[in-house]
């Protein structure tokens, strides 16, 4: 279970690398959430397998991190339990996503906790996140760096929203729970999944040079939206009830 610090009345956000290269980076990045005590670490798909040797002697004592790490074949499987995600990005991206800068975003983040876990991911070295990986994200949060010398490492950034995060959350005050639990990943993935599956056969994603962003903008608009476990399961049940030979009448689990 993850870990709450004395001075904090939220649970921390699980911070998702994907396709991490170097050890050395998964180790500094979980000396610095170590830091500000955040311990969820989770890998996607580290390029050097894991465990790691490298990583561990980069974590400078951060051990219950790296110990603690888990490690999933994709990025879907990373988020799944997740109900709020925040994605880190400094490029421009061809999609509508709401941006928010490292205060704001970590509010949000900090607020949605009392309804149900919340992650942070971060992008490989090189290019970062691809846009289908952030697509399934909530919102986006970029830093207000000099464009002049955008660049940040893994570490840097991780460290930045843990500080972030553990500042508001040390001031926040106590949110209640939600009547209905929130969506998870997992569960809007299956939303958009159903949907796209009912649209293909039809010829809605057309022209086909087109589909894979038209695919990718209902991710978006079902990612961004606060949906409910309950109001997911309605939604699955309309599909039922409009998908071609469905049985009218039957039980639409709404």
């Amino acid at each position: 279970m993850t870990e709450v610090q004395p001075d904090t009345i939220v649970s921390p956000p699980a911070i998702i690398l994907v396709e991490p290269q170097l050890g050395e980076n998964i180790g500094t990045a979980a000396r610095a959430m170590a830091n500000f005590g955040v311990t969820d670490l989770r890998l996607v798909a580290p390029r050097d397998g894991w465990p790691n040797e490298r990583a561990r002697a980069a974590s400078s004592g951060a051990s219950h991190v790296i110990d603690n790490a888990t490690v999933y074949d994709t990025l879907d499987e990373a988020i799944a339990d997740l109900s709020f995600v925040i994605a880190t990005t400094r490029r421009p991206r061809d999609m509508t996503k709401r941006v928010e800068g490292p205060e704001d975003g970590l509010a949000e983040l900090v607020r949605e906790s009392a309804a149900g876990r919340t992650g942070i991911m971060f992008g490989r070295e090189r290019w970062g996140l691809q846009n289908e990986e952030v697509a399934a994200a909530t919102i986006i949060v970029t830093f207000p760096v000099d464009p002049e010398f955008a660049s940040l490492n893994i570490a840097q950034s991780v460290l930045l929203m843990s500080y972030e995060w553990r500042r508001v959350a040390c001031s926040a005050p106590a949110a209640p729970e939600p009547a209905q639990p929130p969506a998870t990943r997992e569960e809007i993935a299956g939303l958009w999944q159903h949907l796209t599956g009912l649209l293909k056969p039809s010829g809605y994603f057309r022209p086909e040079g087109m589909a894979e962003r038209m695919e990718r903008n209902l991710l978006n608009i079902l990612s961004d939206a606060r949906w409910d476990r309950q109001q997911v399961r309605t939604l699955r049940g309309v599909l039922n009830h409009l998908a071609p030979g469905s049985k009218r009448g039957g039980d639409d689990a709404a």
